[in-house]
C-alpha cells in the first residue's frame, strides 16, 4: 500500500486550481463582508442597513391632530435592536423620544441637524437624520445605531469616467484573450505529455520502450511506465528462461527415456532369440530388464506427481508424526541401500522427540529426494548430514549438508526450477530434472520453506523450516 495517495496530474491540477479559486472567493466574500459588514440583531448585514432602516422608520410614524405618534411596532424594533429616537419638529423642539441617551441635547438648529447627517461615530452611537412630512407639516427624526459606520459619499467625474468606459471594455477583452492563449497553449502542452505516455505505453507492447525522466507533474506517470518496462522485460526473460530449460528438459528426458529402454528392448531380443539363453542368463537378462523398468517408471512418476502437485491434485493425507524417529528411520533406509553402500551419511539432533503434522508419503519424498540428489552428485567421498533442531518460535529447522562439489550463483537460482538439471549431472544422468523442484512443492504444501547455500568446492546446505503441531 502507498504511504500517500497519489492523484492523476490532470485531477491534481484541477484540484490546485479549483482550491485557488475558491480560496480567492472566500477572500473576497470575507474581505468585502469585513468592510462593508455590520452585524445587527438578526445576523451579518452591509453596513447601509441604518441608513435604510432610518429611511424606512417613517412607515411606522403618523401625524394625529399636530402630534406625532409611533406605532407599537416601530417601538418594539427599536427597543430589540438596542436603537434610540428622537423625533424634532420644524422649530427644533424635540417632540417625541425613545431610549433617548442623558447627553442628546432636546433642540436643535438647523445647521446641527445638517452637520449630523455626515457625523462620524462618536459618544457610542452613529446618528442617522431623516424627515417625515404629512399635512403639510415636517418633522425630522434622529436614530442613534450602536455601530462605527462610514458615511463617506463618493463623487466623480462622470465625463471622465465614460471615457474609461472603452478602455475598461479593451482591458477586460484583452485578459479574455490573454486567459484563452494560456488555456490553447495548456491544452498543447497537455496533449505533448498525452501523446509522449500513449506512445510509451505502445512502445512498451512492442519492447522497443525508451525509460522517461521521472521529472515534472506527469513525473509520477512516466515513472509507473517506466516500472511497467522494467516488470515485463523481466517477466520476458524469466519466460524466456523457463522455455529454454523447459526445451533443455525435454531433450535430456527424451535421452533419457531412450536409454532405459535400450537395454529393456536389446535384452527382450535376446530372450527370444535362438538358440534361447540358460536358465542363468535369464535371471540375469531379467534383472537388467526389471532395473531399466523401474528406472523408467520413477521417471514416469515423478512426472506424475509434479503436476499434481502444481495442479493442486496430490493426495494430502497429514497426520501427526514423531519427526525425529520418522527422519531416522529415512535415513536408516537410504544407508542400507545397496546403491549407497560405503557413503558416510551422519544423522544429528539436537531435540529429543516433536510432533510434526506431516504427509508421510509426500514428505519422505522431499526429504529422500534432497538426501539422494546430495549422495548422487558428488564423489564418493562426500559426507552429508541430516541435522534437526526447534526454535523458539515454534519452528522446526532440518538441515541435509554436504561437503560436495557445491554450486554457483546461477545453479542456485534455477535449482527449484522444474525442468533445471545442474551442470553436475553429466556424469550421473540418471534422474527426471524434477526432484529438487518437487521437493519444493512438497514442502510449501506443508506450509513450510525451504532454501539453499552453496559454495564450489566448499558443499550444499538445504534448510527446510516447518511449523510445528499446535499442542
Amino acid at each position: 500500500m502507498r504511504n500517500k495517495k497519489k492523484l492523476n496530474p490532470l485531477l491534481r491540477i484541477f484540484v490546485f486550481v479549483s482550491a485557488l479559486l475558491f480560496i480567492a472567493v472566500v477572500i473576497a466574500i470575507g474581505t468585502f463582508y469585513y468592510i462593508f459588514g455590520i452585524t445587527e440583531p438578526e445576523g451579518l448585514s452591509l453596513a447601509s442597513w441604518p441608513d435604510r432602516f432610518t429611511d424606512n422608520f417613517s412607515v411606522w410614524m403618523r401625524n394625529d391632530s399636530g402630534k406625532i405618534k409611533v406605532e407599537e411596532t416601530g417601538l418594539k424594533r427599536l427597543d430589540e435592536y438596542g436603537l434610540w429616537l428622537q423625533v424634532i419638529d420644524e422649530t427644533g423642539q424635540e417632540v417625541f423620544c425613545r431610549n433617548k441617551p442623558e447627553n442628546r441635547p432636546e433642540r436643535y438648529a438647523a445647521s446641527e441637524l445638517i452637520a449630523i447627517r455626515t457625523s462620524a461615530y462618536g459618544q457610542g452611537n452613529t446618528v442617522f437624520v431623516n424627515s417625515y412630512e404629512d399635512s403639510g407639516e415636517t418633522w425630522s427624526y434622529l436614530i442613534g445605531f450602536p455601530y462605527a459606520v462610514g458615511k463617506t459619499v463618493l463623487y466623480y467625474n462622470g465625463e471622465n469616467v465614460g471615457r474609461l468606459s472603452p478602455v475598461f471594455r479593451r482591458g477586460v477583452f484583452f485578459i479574455m484573450c490573454l486567459i484563452l492563449l494560456f488555456v490553447i497553449g495548456y491544452g498543447f502542452w497537455l496533449i505533448g505529455h498525452l501523446g509522449r505516455i500513449a506512445k510509451g505505453i505502445g512502445n512498451i507492447s512492442i519492447r522497443s520502450y525508451t525509460p522517461l525522466p521521472e521529472k515534472g507533474v506527469f513525473g509520477e506517470i512516466y515513472g509507473e511506465l517506466n516500472k511497467m518496462d522494467k516488470e515485463i522485460r523481466h517477466s520476458d526473460q524469466v519466460q524466456q528462461d523457463t522455455d529454454r530449460i523447459r526445451r533443455e528438459w525435454i531433450v535430456n528426458i527424451t535421452h533419457d527415456l531412450k536409454t532405459p529402454l535400450s537395454p529393456i528392448k536389446g535384452y527382450a531380443e535376446l530372450l527370444m532369440g535362438e538358440p534361447a539363453p540358460d536358465g542363468e542368463a535369464v535371471r540375469e537378462y531379467g534383472g537388467i530388464i526389471l532395473k531399466n523398468a523401474n528406472h523408467t517408471e520413477k521417471m514416469m512418476n515423478d512426472l506424475k506427481l509434479t503436476y499434481q502437485l502444481d495442479s493442486g491434485a496430490a493426495p494430502y493425507h497429514p497426520q501427526t508424526v514423531r519427526i525425529v524417529r520418522f527422519l531416522k528411520e529415512l535415513v536408516i533406509d537410504i544407508v542400507n541401500d545397496p546403491a549407497f553402500l560405503n557413503r558416510s551419511v551422519e544423522f544429528e539432533s539436537k531435540i529429543q522427540e516433536l510432533r510434526v503434522c506431516i504427509d508421510k508419503e509426500l514428505f519422505r519424498r522431499a526429504v529422500n529426494n534432497l538426501i539422494v540428489n546430495a549422495l548422487t552428485h558428488n564423489p564418493p567421498e562426500t559426507k552429508v548430514t541430516i541435522h534437526i533442531d526447534a526454535a523458539a518460535n515454534k519452528e522446526i529447522w532440518i538441515c541435509i549438508a554436504d561437503n560436495g562439489a557445491g554450486m554457483s550463483e546461477k545453479e542456485q537460482s534455477e535449482v527449484f526450477q522444474r525442468y533445471y538439471r545442474g551442470t553436475n549431472t553429466k556424469e550421473k544422468p540418471e534422474g527426471s530434472g524434477l526432484g529438487l523442484a518437487i521437493a519444493k512443492q512438497i514442502i510449501t504444501l506443508h506450509n513450510g520453506k525451504i532454501d539453499v547455500k552453496s559454495r564450489q568446492g566448499e558443499g550444499t546446505r538445504f534448510t527446510i523450516v516447518l511449523p510445528l503441531e499446535s499442542q
